[in-house]
């Protein structure tokens, strides 16, 4: 979007990147050390966690996390610094309180179903519209739309992670949206968000160029794990529409991206 609206600005997008990634990498650490004390990961579909299996000792996992956020609040601060938009400084804070008590603290509102709400807006519309602002210095409706449509992305990723551990939450008490929704309603739900993601890349396009469509490419994968979902598949058949919804995610990203380059370079 950046190059599109004549803004690119590398040095910005990189330092935004190497936020995003670690911020992903704490957040991650971060619910393992609290769903590992807590004793959540004791009845896990999942690949095995640190905490949760003994693999490595809590402390060495919370300080990994906390490591992570550090890396994200240098390279954050050198992004405000470069760009003078200090405001920003408030945004990085919420990223790390977010990331920690989505699962930390004595009320973790990702234990509250609150979670998708939270990747919504962090790994939506913070992550695409921050990227953009930092280089643009504005944020337009395509900008907007784009954040809107990699959120309810990233969104059925972690309904599709709290559908296969649905059994799982409920038992220990971890009330996910997928445990107050119930199994049905979350399958629906998952549809929706690919379907608006699918939706919006086509708005998107109507605003800036069709070659934006080639994100639609990245969704065809994700076709067999909506079956998957809509069949009533459970246990490791989730494994794989996670692996897929995200592999999804990433390709449909590049390829709306790759379109718009394109589009701004005389395509």
């Amino acid at each position: 979007m950046a190059i599109v609206e004549h803004g690119a600005w590398w040095l910005a997008a990189l330092l935004a990147l190497l936020v995003s990634l670690a911020l992903q990498v704490g957040v991650n650490y971060a619910n393992d050390y609290s769903d590992g004390i807590r004793g959540t990961d004791a009845v896990r579909v999942g690949p095995l966690r640190l905490v949760g299996s003994g693999l490595a000792s809590p402390p060495l996992v919370k300080r990994a996390a906390f490591v992570s956020f550090g890396v994200a609040g240098l390279a954050g601060l050198a992004l405000v610094i470069m760009t003078q938009h200090w405001w920003l400084v408030v945004v990085g804070v919420a990223c790390v309180l977010a990331a920690w008590y989505y699962t930390g603290g004595k009320r973790p509102y990702g234990y509250a179903g609150l979670g998708e709400v939270s990747v919504f807006i962090f790994f939506g519309l913070v992550a695409v519209c921050g990227t953009a602002y930092v280089q643009v210095g504005r944020v337009s409706l395509a900008t907007l739309l784009t954040g809107i449509w990699v959120g309810a992305l990233a969104c059925a990723i972690l309904v599709a992670n709290n559908l296969r551990d649905i059994r799982g939450d409920a038992q220990v008490g971890k009330r996910t949206l997928a445990t107050r929704l119930g199994d049905a309603h979350t399958r629906t739900f998952y549809v929706i968000l690919v379907s608006l993601s699918a939706l919006l890349i086509i708005t998107v396009a109507l605003l800036t160029s069709w070659w934006a469509l080639l994100g639609l490419a990245g969704l065809v994968l994700i076709i067999p794990a909506v079956r998957i979902v809509l069949s009533g598949g459970s246990g490791a058949a989730l494994i794989t529409v996670l692996k897929a919804t995200s592999l999804a995610e990433l390709l449909a990203a590049t390829g709306f991206a790759a379109g718009l380059a394109i589009s701004a370079f005389g395509g």
